[in-house]
């Protein structure tokens, strides 16, 4: 394992994540944090790859104690302190957790991983025997996504973007493949589900769309899952 080329590469995409955003990604957070909200359990949380920490706002009050784990310094050092938040910095391929964790929540990360099995096994071990992993991440199958296929945007739907390659993406999931991922890992899947229908861009969003069309698109997702901007999978040991 290559730490040293993943560090740059984490701290490289760092900078998008400062300057970069827009208000709807930010939507698009919350979105997702409403979406996974349902399967919290116990007292004891661990949040990977949280960035500037948008979810990590959301996740405070829903426990006891919640551990983030970031691999960049300059984002976890931005995040602010609270009583019950305990800031890691370390590489998921070094994390040796002191305690196991009720609920881990893990969005927008797996696609910045290169060997996500590898990592998921780790992961799969720091849980308690009852705890439950929380993933999300974009996906390929997006409407928006297969749109620009037939565009000629992208050649394919998996095809990497400009904005991928921006965020450090090493791939663009479905939800098959991100299933298999999991279940190869030693996971079992309990349930999934999609957020929010987008047919646009997050650009043209922000520019075109008011509040209420938003949460419309929000609420219009829960029918159409497997074509949402995001996909979620809640996994057991």
């Amino acid at each position: 394992m290559d730490t040293k080329a993943i560090k740059k590469k984490i701290e490289g995409s760092a900078g998008f994540y400062k300057d970069s955003f827009l208000n709807f990604d930010y939507q698009l957070a919350e979105f997702n944090f409403r979406s996974l909200q349902p399967y919290f359990k116990g007292d004891l949380a661990l949040e990977l790859g949280p960035a500037v920490g948008q979810m990590t706002k959301k996740l405070l009050p829903e426990f006891k104690k919640l551990h983030i784990l970031e691999g960049s310094k300059e984002l976890l050092d931005g995040i602010p302190s609270h009583n019950n938040l305990v800031k890691h910095h370390a590489l998921f391929e070094e994390f040796e957790p002191a305690d196991k964790y009720d609920t881990i929540v893990m969005g927008h990360v797996l696609e910045h991983i290169k060997d996500p099995v590898e990592v998921c096994k780790r992961i799969r071990t720091w849980l308690k025997k009852d705890g439950v992993l929380l993933v999300s991440v974009p996906n390929a199958l997006s409407i928006h996504r297969l749109a620009a296929k037939e565009m000629g945007m992208l050649s394919s739907e998996y095809e990497l973007n400009a904005r991928d390659h921006e965020l450090g993406h090493y791939r663009v999931y479905d939800m098959d493949l991100l299933q298999g991922d999991l279940k190869n890992a030693g996971f079992t899947i309990h349930d999934s589900g999609g957020v929010f229908f987008k047919p646009v861009s997050n650009g043209q969003i922000e520019a075109n769309w008011g509040p209420e069309m938003i949460e419309g698109f929000f609420q219009l997702g829960k029918q159409f899952p497997r074509n949402c901007a995001d996909i979620f999978v809640v996994c057991r040991v």
